[in-house]
């Protein structure tokens, strides 16, 4: 077990609202805090578990949106409630970066921290603990913002992707060169060939001084609101300063405010079974299945001549599928969802075309 150093902080992003998921995933209850794989905890649990291994416990902190923190509270016992950090409104992860960054440099200005999503599936936790070591000594000595990369096994056409120069400037960290949006199929099997691009799992890792000086040079708008409030953090009047910050943040991702901008970029290319869980076909992915190929969650489903499919319905339903194949089903009390798996990357638009049609009472 490594020894806990007191300056190393994750903060878990938990404010999504992981449209690409529901019906089972919604706006008042999304999928980081769900057991989507059927494991007896949710993605969220999971992820604290994951990090608690060797951050210590009084620098995990959850940022997430002001009506998600008594479900993080219900999920996370353990955690103080200090450490929930509510956001007032959804700006996207530059936003959330920066404040947590001015919230913990407050408290550490020698923090070095891991910002990570709730939601990823990590099969190999020792492996990922490595990678996040190595990553935290790294930035610990040079002023560097890092991301994880994971090794592609397949041409995905859902991930983004990172291309590394080929020299290492430290032991498996390289720099990087470029940062390239999700690809068609041709590219990323091109992608794929070449051996130098990894996929962009989301994981940053820096010290609190680094990623500061980032949001001065490329974010300054948002450096500047948080800046400005910086004597309210970690007060009282914290929230109510944040409820005038918010509105006047920017909507924009760390990706294209900072990483892709920035020049001290590198990539430690990792291999820990990962998985963002961002849609049906990666649940599919990682669930067991019958002899048909069907991954089947419900007690009484009955499968006739159906392959390949992903179906998750309520366990006191009676569901009889015939003749699918490779379908998503997704059952829930006041929703049913039917949609060929080719098509899941458009669920996110149907739930679009549903707010407008329909209003929210089914999202």
């Amino acid at each position: 077990m490594t020894q806990l150093n007191s300056h190393f902080y994750v903060a878990i992003m938990a404010g999504g609202i992981g449209s690409r998921f529901w019906p089972h995933s919604r706006t008042d209850n999304p999928k980081q805090f769900l057991d989507i794989l059927n494991t007896g905890k949710t993605l969220l649990q999971w992820t604290y578990e994951r990090f608690a291994q060797f951050i210590p416990k009084e620098n995990i902190f959850v940022v997430t949106h002001h009506q998600y923190t008594s479900k993080v509270s219900d999920q996370l016992p353990e955690l103080p409630t200090a450490n929930i950090v509510s956001e007032p409104s959804r700006k996207n992860t530059a936003p959330c970066v920066a404040y947590i960054s001015h919230k913990i440099h407050k408290q550490d200005p020698l923090a070095n921290i891991i910002c990570a999503p709730a939601d990823h599936l990590i099969m190999d936790g020792p492996a990922f603990t490595n990678a996040c070591l190595n990553a935290l000594l790294f930035v610990q000595k040079n002023s560097a913002l890092v991301t994880l990369g994971i090794k592609p096994t397949r041409p995905d056409t859902g991930y983004g992707y990172i291309q590394f120069e080929p020299q290492h400037v430290a032991d498996n960290v390289y720099q990087v060169k470029t940062f390239t949006e999700k690809p068609n199929l041709e590219l990323a099997k091109t992608f794929l060939q070449s051996g130098d691009f990894l996929w962009n799992a989301g994981i940053f890792v820096w010290n609190v001084k680094t990623i500061l000086a980032a949001f001065k040079q490329y974010l300054p708008e948002i450096d500047e609101l948080f800046e400005q409030a910086t004597p309210a953090l970690n007060t009282p009047q914290e929230k109510e300063v944040m409820e005038k910050v918010y509105p006047q943040c920017t909507n924009i991702s760390i990706d294209y405010g900072i990483m892709e901008k920035a020049s001290n970029v590198y990539v430690i290319p990792s291999n820990f079974g990962w998985s963002d869980l961002g849609t049906w076909a990666s649940a599919y992915e990682n669930l067991e299945k019958d002899y048909l190929g069907n991954a089947v969650q419900g007690k009484n489903v009955v499968v006739i001549d159906a392959t390949k499919c992903m179906v998750k319905v309520p366990n006191e339903k009676l569901v009889l599928l015939q003749g699918l194949d490779e379908f998503i089903v997704i059952d829930t009390n006041d929703v049913l969802l039917i949609c060929k798996k080719e098509n899941e990357q458009q669920i996110k638009e149907y739930v679009g075309e549903i707010k407008r049609n329909k209003g929210e009472k089914f999202l």
